[in-house]
């Protein structure tokens, strides 16, 4: 939640136009494949994401990872990693409860926008319209007002927190409403309004003060009747269940320390920078969430929101000058390698989280942890999984069908020196990568079956190289393999 969204930042690895080893030329798309290919395709690419978040949490000593994969209506996939509790031993799943923090943002300005469809706010009136004590002390360059669009699209001008220090331990003393309130006629803006990016968990806080103050409604109150209740959202919370935690709400970790130990934290309460940062949710929930913006954008009809209202606040409403940051109406959004990316990420103490959507094709990312690992990345390595397997196809010949690509399947280990190696079916063949990777799709080499239980390595250009030969016992099942004369050994555990 301090940093925007986390998927901006996202590593060198999530770079899609990368030529997938023995796949068919960018330029030249395979074809269509039927709904059953497609979701075998997408099955195996999930396969090798799981292993991959899997070594995440292992390796970088992450209490608990909760992740899920949206097609269209459906959570197509969702799994939890580690153990959500202090005493480790509650292990962490799909509906395992997290603080969502700045992912708040989104139902805040789709409160907002229930009110602009009614006609109760414009989005270009000074804020002052609806908030007449929200008076900034303002820099001495001449400015356009402070409006609902700016605060949005974190363009305002305003400092990015209310200030108190609510961020700092070990108590993080979070400010009331009426604190908030009192605070800013005390506080200056930053620069003019609409002309540089700034985050501001104080702006989004103001448009939760707006719908509170035109709908006659408290906004906690508001948000639950009119936008999480009606789009299912059961298990969302404008609030920590307290009384959950420990139990399904994950407790919060700090940041990984020098020992590989990380410090437990305190819950925290948002108070008063509820409408920026105090929900918690699941990835059922987010998952749902993601669905209802799909389904809205595809059929059309009103449901809570208007779908043309939907499209604009997922487009790009503020472009930083420096053209790396862009704003929609409460969605961050992001262009890479020709897709658009609409979402939020939240970081606050203890805990990290990422909702990634991609409407051209209906296909969402959710992770959600209970430490400081930023997991917006990680959102775009899944997506980059994804797509690597939908575009990937072996060189003519196909690999021959009916080869029990299963008995392969699993992690392999080498020498105490090596890291272990993961192999998984793929197109007709097998994907192997190390562990851990912070490149699974740069580091995949593919492998296309000789007969028997040899496989040749594929190159870049579609030609074969050097072979893989796996090792059976006496019972039929495969134990390790060789490569260039060395084996690796199938681990027990796997």
């Amino acid at each position: 939640m301090r940093n925007l969204l986390s998927f901006r930042s996202c590593l060198a690895v999530c770079i899609l136009s990368l030529v997938s080893t023995a796949a068919i030329p960018a330029q030249t798309a395979p074809s269509t494949p039927t709904p059953e290919k497609a979701a075998q395709a997408r099955a195996e690419a999930i396969r090798v994401a799981d292993a991959w978040l899997d070594s995440i949490q292992a390796y970088q000593h992450i209490p608990a990872i909760s992740a899920g994969v949206v097609v269209g209506d459906d959570l197509a996939w969702s799994k939890g990693y580690g153990t959500l509790d202090a005493d480790h031993k509650i292990s962490a799943a799909p509906d395992t409860i997290y603080s969502i923090c700045s992912i708040s943002k989104l139902f805040t300005s789709v409160s907002l926008m229930q009110q602009w469809e009614q006609g109760k706010v414009r989005l270009d009136e000074p804020i002052t319209t609806y908030l007449p004590w929200a008076k900034f002390k303002t820099t001495e360059e001449d400015s356009v007002p402070i409006t609902l669009r700016g605060l949005l699209s974190h363009s305002a001008g305003l400092p990015r927190e209310s200030d108190f220090p609510y961020w700092s331990g070990p108590d993080f003393p979070f400010p009331t409403q009426e604190q908030v309130r009192d605070e800013i006629a005390k506080q200056f803006t930053l620069f003019p309004a609409e002309r540089y990016f700034q985050y501001s968990n104080l702006g989004l806080t103001l448009v939760g003060e707006t719908v509170e103050a035109v709908s006659g409604q408290p906004y906690v109150e508001y948000a639950k009747a009119h936008v999480l209740d009606p789009i299912g959202l059961h298990d969302t919370r404008t609030y920590m269940p307290m009384d959950l935690y420990g139990k399904r709400l994950a407790v919060g970790y700090g940041a990984l320390k020098r020992d590989g130990a990380r410090d437990l934290l305190k819950p925290f309460n948002a108070r008063g920078i509820t409408p920026a940062a105090g929900y918690t949710s699941t990835v059922q929930d987010l998952a749902k969430f993601a669905s209802w913006q799909f389904r809205l954008l595809r059929t059309g009809k009103e449901d809570v929101l208007k779908a043309s209202t939907l499209r604009e606040m997922q487009r790009v409403q503020f472009m930083d000058p420096a053209w790396k940051v862009s704003y929609g109406l409460g969605f961050a959004i992001q262009h890479k390698e020709n897709h658009t990316y609409v979402g939020h990420g939240g970081d606050c103490p203890g805990y990290q989280t990422i909702l990634m959507l991609r409407p051209e094709d209906e296909l969402g990312v959710i992770l959600m942890d209970n430490s400081s690992e930023r997991p917006g990345p990680w959102g775009m390595v899944v997506f980059a999984i994804l797509d690597k397997r939908k575009s990937y196809e072996f060189k003519a010949p196909a690999p021959a069908s009916g080869i029990d690509l299963e008995a392969y399947a699993g992690h392999y280990s080498g020498q105490p020196w090596e890291s272990e190696v993961v192999m998984f079916p793929w197109a007709g063949g097998l994907v192997t990568f190390s562990l851990p990777s912070d490149d699974p799709v740069a580091d995949m080499q593919f492998y296309k079956p000789k007969g028997g239980d040899v496989f040749l390595r594929v190159r870049d250009d579609g030609s074969e190289a050097e072979e893989l030969t796996f090792m059976r016992d006496a019972s039929g099942k495969v134990t390790g393999f060789t490569h260039f004369s060395n084996p690796k050994m199938r681990m027990a555990q796997n």
